[in-house]
């Protein structure tokens, strides 16, 4: 799937073999103890990840996972050569504080580290449009794997993904991390315990959807190879803005200074709809359970005089895109017998018995960081159990999302099966590329429901 023309980078897979017993064999392929922060830990209890995707979210999530014992990291992997070497050098000086073998190989391209017998998970934090192939092929070499939300740019990718993942065995958790804090948890138990009645309405507040890509184009530096970048994306009208690869540097260190705004344009991402939606919209059909399943119809803002998004499901219940009744992104719950609020670090019910109010300030940057979250996908790396957002919940939460902006750019209505996962007859929104849309040559999807 890469261009064999661009030279790759490191070590190659006949190199790692050779170089196999002189040191990352010692992580996990000899039965030997190791330590970390003065503690034994036995070959069993070590589970060692790879990073795809070494911008801010991959250090974050690299500085989560490093909290959780029996972690250890072996490569990382990105199309930016100064964003790999900064993260290797962010590695090994854990592992020089841990009292762990100083080692963290670079790659250029991820079938590269995939190739690796000694990594047992990957991180993946690359932009949407990159999760769906990463995600699969990672599945299909035996690891498991941690992908960043919204879980694919196209509601087939997350189909594939989903299939991917279960058909290989692996253990595959959505880095939907809202799905492991307390308030967030206290609030799906309450509403799926009755405590405010029979939920009627939902306004969940998550932001605007995308817009069409208007970025000047600039070139491309020498450390990035923007080819890689784009991989499948198939979009004449994309090219390179430092905006969507923000630039970092290692002397003076100088790190991003924004989130890559690829995220905002309807070519390359999906907007505040999937990237708040993929935890707002996700705590709401978790708590009226439709995890896995989603709203029938899609009402697009504006239509007939719409003042909101609006989202219908079959038992009658509509969740809206809108504020809550706070400042920011967060839900309330009505129900018959009352309402409920959460936001990060913040809930409020009706009734406050149901629940002990904690709310307390997040400072930023603080819910990318979710320890928990991952010490869960680490735990069912372990037994083997579904973790707390596996493929499923995310693929449908990316459903949701991708088929309300589709229904936005339509400018109409649209309605969806979630069982059957077909539209009613609408030839129009089946052929958006949101639904699936033509890779990029050479790159084709494995697993695609849609031929």
């Amino acid at each position: 799937m890469k261009d064999k023309s661009l030279k790759k980078s490191e070590m190659t897979r006949r190199e790692f073999l050779g170089y196999s017993a002189l040191g990352l064999a010692s992580l996990t392929v000899l039965p030997s103890w190791t330590m970390q922060n003065g503690v034994k830990i036995a070959p069993s209890d070590r589970v060692v990840m790879g990073f795809i995707g070494l911008g801010q979210q991959g250090n974050s999530d690299f500085y989560s996972f490093s909290s959780c014992p029996g972690v250890q990291v072996a490569a990382c992997c990105d199309v930016d050569t100064i964003k790999t070497e900064r993260f290797a050098r962010r590695v090994k000086e854990w592992q020089k504080k841990s009292g762990m073998n100083e080692r963290c190989d670079k790659y250029e391209f991820f079938e590269d580290l995939l190739g690796r017998k000694d990594i047992d998970a990957v991180g993946i934090e690359t932009p949407d449009h990159w999760h769906a192939l990463v995600a699969i092929y990672a599945c299909q070499a035996g690891k498991d794997v941690y992908c960043q939300k919204p879980l694919a740019y196209t509601i087939t990718e997350g189909l594939a993904m989903m299939r991917a993942a279960n058909d290989n065995g692996r253990v595959f958790q959505v880095g939907s991390q809202q799905r492991s804090g307390k308030e967030f948890q206290q609030a799906i138990a309450i509403v799926r315990g009755g405590g405010i009645g029979h939920v009627e309405k939902i306004y969940s507040k998550v932001g605007d959807p995308p817009k069409p890509f208007d970025l000047p184009e600039q070139a491309v530096p020498p450390n990035l190879n923007f080819n890689q970048w784009l991989g499948p994306l198939n979009s004449p009208v994309v090219h390179y803005h430092e905006d969507i690869c923000p630039v970092v540097s290692l002397d003076p260190p100088q790190n991003e200074k924004l989130w890559g705004a690829w995220r905002w344009y309807q070519e390359t991402g999906n907007g505040f709809t999937a990237d708040w939606g993929a935890h707002m919209f996700d705590i709401s059909q978790a708590a009226i359970g439709m995890d896995g399943s989603g709203p029938v119809e899609y009402i697009p803002k504006g239509y007939n005089g719409a003042q909101y998004l609006t989202m219908k499901y079959a038992n009658g219940i509509v969740m809206t895109e809108q504020p809550y009744g706070r400042e920011g992104n967060g839900i309330q719950f009505i129900g018959d017998k009352g309402w409920l609020k959460v936001a990060r670090g913040y809930i409020e019910c009706s009734d406050p018995s149901l629940l002990k109010k904690e709310e307390k300030k997040v400072g930023t940057g603080e819910y990318e960081v979710s320890s928990p979250h991952m010490q869960n996908f680490i735990d069912c790396i372990r037994s083997r159990k579904k973790p707390i957002a596996p493929v499923e919940v995310g693929c449908s939460t990316n459903t949701l999302c991708c088929l309300a902006n589709i229904a936005t750019e339509l400018k109409r209505p649209v309605k969806w099966d979630p069982a059957t996962l077909s539209f009613d007859n609408d030839p129009e929104a089946e052929n958006h590329r949101l639904y699936w849309y033509k890779y990029r040559n050479p790159y084709t999807l494995p697993y695609c429901p849609k031929k």
